[in-house]
């Protein structure tokens, strides 16, 4: 073949292993068929520098116009090396931010309300100490006893009346107050207080005052969050009063196809709730991704860092403007959230709502039974038989123990669920559903359900 096919040949692929240590590089040329290959061989190779002395070679043969896209990271011999096996990571360095050079942005809307300012502290104090709340920080604004009290837009307050919204959680009341206040925030709350609301409310608010999107700009309000779950169910939320105010969602989690959320990226929206690895992918293709970011969430954060997330988490908030509002919820305060919390707001002030140690729910009656092993399946089958049609989650501590169960169940004629990491995304979202609309009234599952259901069954039962 000539040099000048090759001139203008464009990387389709990158790597893939083999046992001979042999990488095989991908190539198309433009209105080609079939890609050309070109084997490259890794043994003994200390890195990038193999790849990049291939390509080299390659060039001065005048065979191809190559363009790197990632660079091999090679185990090295010895203890603990690992073998026969590589990672591809494109260069991630995160932008270099110049306060000076950055527009500036509004992000402090909270007026308080004459009722509020008029409220003696003794009733403040009074209804602080019956929810266990305390606060830390300064010019900590009063909390709100109902939502009237908060000058919100109107296209709000109706989705606020529609869901038929009393008044606030305690969480609420203190949390969105703060939030408004265009402080940094750190709100420690059980699962299920409302914290949703806290911080989706005070964004749509943030971004009603930062000039429009205009076409190729990112998102202004970014949510991240661990599960896939938790994303849909925050997403729900962020939705309803996104739609009222004429804004877009987007939202991006892994074990669902890349294609239709990197459709909704090049539509743009205003809001942005993704689990940490899949927003990594998207930024790796889009640098500029999060720079309209100035309002940042992260959600769960405790159980984010439980999985492993914190260095995605780093890299991702290295992209975001350092002077962005910051709030970070989470259900426990241990030493980790509290590092990241000091690493990544400034003069943050913080509620907490009872204890923030990890600590059984008091609104919840615990009962523990001792059951041999052979026995558990009988006894769970006694229990459900008890509980009638009244709504169960059976949590199993792994994917092949929660098939298991699932299996036995349905065959004794049960209306059961299940769900696991190994579930297809659209296969746990119409289990999920059925569970909620009560199609089926048993779920059974694994840590993947701990957090953000969204609704509470009357039963739960750890079976091990």
């Amino acid at each position: 073949m000539s040099s000048n096919r090759h001139r203008c040949i464009t990387p389709i692929v990158a790597l893939a292993s083999d046992r001979d240590h042999q990488k095989r590089v991908c190539y198309n040329a433009p209105g080609s068929r079939f890609p050309f290959h070109y084997n490259l061989s890794l043994r003994g190779c200390p890195g990038s520098r193999l790849l990049l002395a291939a390509v080299r070679d390659l060039r001065c043969e005048g065979r191809c116009a190559l363009t790197v896209l990632a660079f091999i990271r090679w185990g090295h011999s010895g203890p603990g090396a690992r073998k026969d096996k590589f990672e591809m990571d494109m260069d991630f360095t995160a932008p270099k931010w110049n306060p000076s050079d950055l527009p500036k942005f509004d992000k402090n809307f909270y007026v308080e309300h004459p009722i509020s300012a008029a409220r003696p502290e003794s009733e403040i104090n009074s209804f602080r100490m019956e929810y266990k709340m305390t606060i830390s920080g300064t010019d900590i604004p009063r909390p709100i006893m109902s939502f009237s009290e908060l000058t919100l837009p109107d296209y709000i307050t109706s989705v606020i009346m529609r869901n038929g919204w009393q008044k606030p959680t305690p969480i609420q009341a203190q949390g969105l107050p703060m939030a408004l206040s265009g402080r940094d925030v750190v709100g420690i709350a059980q699962t299920g207080s409302g914290k949703t609301a806290s911080f989706v409310i005070p964004a749509l608010v943030h971004i009603a005052a930062q000039p429009r999107l205009q076409r190729g700009d990112g998102p202004i309000c970014l949510i991240m969050v661990p599960t896939r779950e938790l994303a849909q169910q925050v997403l729900e939320v962020a939705h309803q009063f996104a739609t009222a105010a004429g804004y877009r969602t987007m939202c991006f989690y892994g074990g669902a196809s890349r294609a239709p959320q990197l459709r909704e990226l090049q539509r743009g929206a205003e809001i942005c709730i993704a689990t940490p690895g899949r927003l990594i992918d998207f930024i790796k293709g889009q640098r500029k991704l999060l720079s309209r970011v100035t309002y940042m969430v992260l959600d769960e954060a405790d159980r984010m860092l439980d999985m492993g997330f914190e260095p995605q988490i780093r890299k991702i908030v290295a992209f975001v403007r350092p002077d962005r509002q910051t709030l970070m919820w989470s259900a426990t305060w241990p030493r980790e959230v509290q590092s990241l919390a000091r690493d990544f707001l400034s003069n943050y002030i913080q509620v907490n709502i009872g204890s923030v140690a990890l600590h059984a729910n008091p609104n919840i009656h615990q009962i523990v039974e001792i059951v041999d092993e052979w026995n558990k399946e009988q006894r769970l089958i006694e229990l459900l038989t008890m509980f009638g049609r009244c709504r169960c989650l059976i949590f199993a501590e792994t994917k092949r123990k929660t098939d298991q169960i699932t299996y036995t169940l349905r065959r004794r004629g049960f209306m059961v669920g299940a769900m696991h990491g190994d579930k297809q995304q659209r296969d746990r979202e119409m289990t999920l559903a059925n569970f909620k609309d009560g199609r089926v009234n048993i779920l059974v599952a694994t840590d993947v359900a701990s957090r953000g259901l969204g609704m509470f069954p009357t039963f739960l039962l750890v079976f091990e």
